[in-house]
């Protein structure tokens, strides 16, 4: 089979028409292809949908099923998780029937401050700005925070795919701390018995290989070893903002979880995700 859960039209951040997308899953012979916008938020910003556009989204989407019946489509969005910000995933669940969700934690927000850091992006002094401003240059707070933040995640919201777990290491680069530190391992190892416990979904994403952003698949091989051992399901995610990233690093993808002794991916087959072989 060949999939891909998480993609971004002009509904949110991404670059192109849902329609292109369809043409191009349809030409590279995909099973199934979800569409996954990002989720609205409650203050001002040009990454989510629009609240209002949700029912265009979800029409369009099943317009597109009728014109491609070869392929499957599946509606659902990734939700942002903001400590007292955003609202319970299942909001939305309830009101768009949506086929799942993905959670993920792209803006951190410190305990003392109103404001967050943006940790994702293409410009690597957003991510050194919040640093010093928000976290006065503690790296080890600031990471934490992160990794904090997935922990409430994972324990309160429902949602079934974990998105890019690690990408605090994205704009790193491994300037201010190193993936090997004892600290970080532990809040890794935490994260990955949460995911465990609440049957979760983790997605490797290659989004930070092909836009050059990362040397790297999120997860790192640390944490897909871990995820071979505790038999964790996964999904593989282009994470595609425009309709030639759906198939980037799609092969290197597979043989990454292949020498990690991982043979088996996730598919959803009438509403419940089941495994097929790699």
């Amino acid at each position: 089979m060949k999939c891909n859960y998480h993609t971004h039209s002009t509904y949110c951040d991404g670059k192109e028409m849902l329609f292109r997308f369809v043409e191009e899953a349809s030409r590279l012979h995909f099973d199934q292809l979800g569409f996954s916008s990002h989720s609205p938020v409650s203050f001002e910003n040009d990454f989510g949908i629009k609240e209002e556009k949700i029912p265009d989204y979800i029409a369009e989407i099943q317009q597109l099923k009728v014109q491609y019946p070869e392929l499957q489509l599946f509606t659902a969005l990734e939700c942002d998780f903001i400590p007292g910000i955003t609202r319970p995933f299942s909001d939305f669940q309830k009101q768009y029937h949506l086929d799942y969700i993905i959670g993920g934690v792209h803006l951190v927000k410190p305990q003392d401050s109103s404001q967050l850091w943006f940790i994702d992006g293409s410009k690597i002094e957003t991510y050194d700005n919040g640093l010093a401003d928000l976290f006065h240059h503690d790296i080890k707070k600031a990471v934490s925070a992160f990794w904090e933040q997935t922990f409430e995640m994972i324990e309160t919201q429902h949602f079934d795919i974990i998105a890019h777990l690690d990408k605090i290491k994205m704009h790193n680069q491994k300037r201010f701390f190193t993936e090997s530190e004892d600290w970080y391992l532990r809040l890794v190892d935490h994260s990955l018995e949460l995911i465990k416990q609440k049957a979760l979904i983790v997605e490797i994403n290659s989004r930070g290989i092909y836009k050059k952003r990362c040397p790297d698949f999120y997860p790192s091989d640390y944490i897909l070893q871990k995820i071979s051992k505790l038999k964790i399901p996964m999904v593989i995610s282009s994470d595609a903002h425009q309709s030639e990233e759906l198939s980037m690093c799609y092969e290197a993808t597979i043989q990454k979880l292949r020498s990690f002794g991982i043979y088996q991916l996730m598919y959803l087959k009438q509403g419940k995700w089941e495994e097929y072989s790699i």
